[in-house]
């Protein structure tokens, strides 16, 4: 230890990589690259995670939208093409029979999948706008950030077929003055009148919401639009631990038996399984992790072993020094520190170096992405993947220090003298 701190030491191990610089360059460039490999790909699938989970962190990632469709076959007496509409008392089976369920929200809409969009004025101003029908389980599927002194459609809403409404940002500012208190005011849906109670910001609640659109409650829809019992799709979160495949597959069969569908018709009803798709992009972006593991590990291993080979070749060319040190009394523990320390600052230097250009190209990276509509965001290198690394090439630089360290402690000093 005491050696480690020694002047002379550090002087030698200098005046050695002064005297081959060129191979001293090319000895590091191994472990630079390998850990620089390794520091890029790790942010860059880390990147890939955050911006998924910005992306979508407004909704349960064990989530599923389920929708019907028409039959694709003949089924107890009912032709091919036969429409099937989704039931508000759907949900109840659903529930019974489908216990990985953690939330289902049933959900209506004008505006989209080829509906007419409400329309919606407030004095002169008017709009078109999507307008969905919800019950308040939505939220414990897609969470609505509401904006101070508002909320989201509640129980006794439901019950009471309130007229009231939750607007976006957007609407709020083509609808009402800048000056304007939004909350306790009224607009026109189909020329009735509805009372905001919030104004909600857009975070990406899914793939069917934007900043404008406006939501009632699902009685209320009802009644405003005739569209009775009828379901336009269901919104549904599983549990955490749930298999969210087996779980889409368990509501499709329990939907199909209900509405008496041919159990193999995989067209009656369909589904985006948001759970599925999270799965897949995570499963992606852990082999990236891993692939990044493994090129780097496998790089500054062979930089490491390259290392070595350089100071057996300098250890060959300082036998007659290492000779003279022995002879002037220089232990065999003092020898082998002294080639262990130089290997270690070789893999060390490298390495820090590496830490340092992949740190700059994922900074790089970010600032040319930040304005590119991609699901990709802050690509960064945890702290402990960074402290396994320089612990991993502290280990690798050790170990294959002890090859030319023990090649120096075995030339006997008479010997060494004795060579031209």
């Amino acid at each position: 230890m005491r050696q480690l701190f020694d002047r002379d030491t550090w002087r030698e191990i200098f005046q050695s990589i002064k005297k081959n610089k060129l191979r001293t360059f090319l000895t590091m460039l191994g472990v630079f690259i390998g850990i620089y490999i390794y520091i890029v790909l790790s942010g860059a699938s880390k990147g890939l995670d955050n911006g998924f989970e910005k992306e979508f962190e407004t909704i349960a990632r064990n989530s599923m939208f389920v929708f019907s469709s028409s039959t694709s076959k003949p089924y107890a007496g009912f032709k091919t093409g036969r429409k099937i509409q989704l039931k508000l008392q759907d949900v109840k089976f659903l529930r019974q029979q489908v216990p990985e369920i953690m939330a289902i929200a049933p959900r209506n809409v004008k505006g989209i999948f080829g509906t007419e969009p409400g329309v919606v004025k407030r004095g002169i101003k008017s709009g078109n706008y999507s307008v969905f029908g919800d019950y308040p389980e939505f939220t414990k599927i897609a969470p609505k950030k509401i904006y101070d002194g508002g909320r989201f459609i509640n129980t006794a809403d439901i019950e009471k077929e309130r007229k009231v409404c939750v607007i976006g940002e957007r609407t709020q500012k083509e609808l009402f003055n800048e000056d304007e208190e939004p909350i306790g005011g009224f607009i026109e849906i189909e020329d009735v009148s509805f009372q905001v109670v919030g104004v909600h910001k857009f975070a990406g609640g899914g793939p069917f919401d934007n900043d404008s659109d406006i939501f009632i409650p699902f009685t209320t829809f009802k009644k405003l639009y005739n569209t009775g019992d009828n379901v336009a799709w269901f919104t549904i979160a599983a549990y955490d631990d749930a298999d969210v495949i087996k779980v889409e597959k368990n509501i499709k069969a329990v939907l199909r038996r209900i509405h008496k569908v041919d159990p193999t018709d995989e067209k009656a009803i369909g589904a985006f399984n948001l759970g599925e798709v999270f799965k897949k992009i995570f499963g992606f972006s852990n082999g990236l992790t891993f692939l990044s593991l493994i090129v780097g590990v496998a790089t500054i291993l062979a930089g490491v072993i390259g290392i070595g080979n350089i100071l057996l070749i300098s250890v060959k060319e300082r036998t007659k020094e290492l000779g003279v040190r022995r002879a002037l009394g220089a232990t065999p523990t003092e020898i082998r520190n002294q080639i262990i320390i130089e290997a270690l600052v070789l893999t060390l230097l490298a390495g820090l170096i590496g830490i340092i250009f992949g740190a700059a190209t994922l900074k790089l990276i970010d600032i040319l992405t930040a304005n590119v509509e991609l699901p990709y965001t802050n690509p960064t290198v945890p702290i402990p993947y960074v402290l396994m690394s320089l612990f991993l090439m502290v280990g690798l630089g050790i170990l294959i220090g002890l090859i030319p360290a023990q090649r120096a402690v075995s030339i006997k000093p008479i010997d060494a003298l004795r060579e031209e």
